[in-house]
């Protein structure tokens, strides 16, 4: 969702130049690190061994009513509106109300399926979110076409056994590691089938 759907940048930005200042650490570094990862993931990594129940709550808290600036990523809402004629969901690092409160702040449809990491037990770049969202959507995994900003959601993608597209809306080709990339969703286009999608992009270089 965020990055790939939902350009959410500033507010997690936001976010977490609060935690980092609060706990003097270096907010480029937490940056380099949380994209595409669970706040949790992120909080253990720097601060391992803490219980962070209570700040975790009080950044969901902050990122619930935090929704100045949110918008779509370019090009996303007509992709979206394609995809609502098939089978597609979102499998995202954030919890069930923020991203519903994310997706409506950016004018997006909601998704059928929508697999949040308050639902599952290991967040990305393990596969259990995509797994979850093939089994939902009646997909076989093999079948799935993923799109990715970050390289721990890449990783995920490609270990549900998925193809996976990488956009570079948040990070740098060479910190995704991946081909095939594009740009944004403005380079793709999204057709329904009677038996899925026909999708078709402009690779980056």
């Amino acid at each position: 969702m965020d990055g790939t759907l939902v350009d959410s940048t500033a507010v997690v930005e936001r976010a977490w130049a609060w935690w980092a200042k609060r706990h003097r650490l270096s907010l480029a570094e937490i940056l380099r690190f949380s994209h595409g990862r669970p706040t949790a993931a992120t909080f253990e990594h720097f601060q391992p061994g803490v219980d962070h129940t209570l700040e975790l709550a009080e950044m969901v808290a902050f990122e619930e009513t935090e929704l100045d600036g949110i918008r779509a990523v370019p090009g996303a809402e007509t992709v979206v509106q394609a995809a609502q004629q098939g089978a597609w969901a979102v499998v995202t690092s954030a919890p069930r109300k923020l991203a519903f409160k994310r997706i409506s702040a950016a004018g997006l449809p909601l998704p059928r399926v929508l697999v949040p990491i308050d639902e599952i037990h290991k967040g990305k770049p393990d596969p259990e979110g995509f797994f979850l969202a093939a089994e939902r959507l009646g997909v076989d995994p093999n079948d799935c076409l993923v799109f990715e900003d970050t390289r721990p959601g890449i990783q995920a993608g490609l270990n549900a056994g998925m193809q996976v597209i990488g956009l570079l809306t948040t990070m740098t080709a060479a910190d995704l590691a991946h081909q095939p990339l594009t740009k944004d969703f403005r380079d793709v286009s999204v057709t329904a089938l009677p038996d899925g999608f026909e999708v078709m992009f402009q690779g980056a270089l």
